[in-house]
């Protein structure tokens, strides 16, 4: 049975520190290896220039993992960022941010995931990140 987006949600607002929640991330859309989240854009996040901070596109990728693989699994349980290496492309300016967790690998101890973080307005390419996860329940 494929987890909704609805009980996703539930998973943020359960399992995240007080700072990952207010960064307003909500699920979109999900299934058993992928899942959409959006960041929505707030100057609090920006930094000088006016630009989306790195910091909260590396956020939202780890935690959109953390989301993805609680779907593959059906339910959450315990788990840690082993590692995750981030690529910038373009800055984010005046748009959310479509982040896309594509699940590449669950193993039973490890988890493995590409994410694709995209200005929603410009449809552009603004972050690539990998994850691996161990799985700890």
């Amino acid at each position: 049975m494929t987890m909704t987006t609805a009980e996703a949600d539930k998973i943020l607002s359960a399992n995240f520190a007080p700072w990952v929640l207010e960064l307003g991330l909500s699920v979109q859309d999900l299934s058993e290896d992928r899942a959409t989240l959006r960041l929505p854009w707030s100057a609090a996040l920006a930094r000088e220039g006016g630009a989306l901070c790195g910091q909260a596109l590396m956020a939202a990728a780890d935690t959109a993992t953390v989301v993805v693989v609680s779907a593959a699994r059906g339910t959450f349980v315990p788990m840690t960022t082993v590692q995750q290496s981030t690529s910038f492309q373009r800055a984010v300016t005046d748009s959310d941010v479509l982040i896309v967790a594509v699940l590449t690998k669950l193993g039973r101890r490890t988890a493995f995931a590409d994410i694709s973080m995209t200005a929603e307005r410009t449809g552009e390419l603004a972050a690539h990140a990998s994850t691996v996860y161990a799985l700890l329940g």
